[in-house]
């Protein structure tokens, strides 16, 4: 089993950067893909950004491309989204989760989930 426990959130203007941190623990997450997800208020959770077990891959949605960065450190056993150039519509709930494959399947991400962190973006 694993345990995921996001950190990082909190309030800032638009424009500004936020760098949230995804600690797992229970054992490694070597093997497996990462990603982190958003929820805001009204509307469903929506992938937005991926990576390998590797960290060869990546992928990210429209929305977010060009502005977040995926990256992990495994011996860390941690995963971080790097988020630039905040915009209010960025506003949500982020969770990192945790999929059993070591490669992305969007539509079927996610066995371990974390509480997940508030992002909130002033305009």
């Amino acid at each position: 089993q694993v345990q995921l426990v996001e950190s990082g959130g909190g309030l800032v203007q638009a424009g500004a950067s936020l760098r949230l941190s995804c600690a797992a623990s229970g054992r490694t997450i070597s093997s497996n893909a990462m990603g982190w997800f958003r929820q805001a208020p009204g509307k469903e959770r929506e992938m937005g950004a991926a990576i390998t077990s590797s960290g060869g891959g990546t992928y990210y949605a429209d929305s977010v491309k060009g502005r977040f960065t995926i990256s992990r450190d495994n011996a860390k056993n941690t995963v971080y989204l790097q988020m630039n150039s905040l915009k209010s519509g960025d506003t949500a709930v982020y969770y990192c989760a945790a999929d059993r494959r070591g490669y992305i399947v969007a539509g079927t991400f996610g066995n371990y989930w974390g509480q997940g962190t508030q992002v909130t973006v002033s305009s």
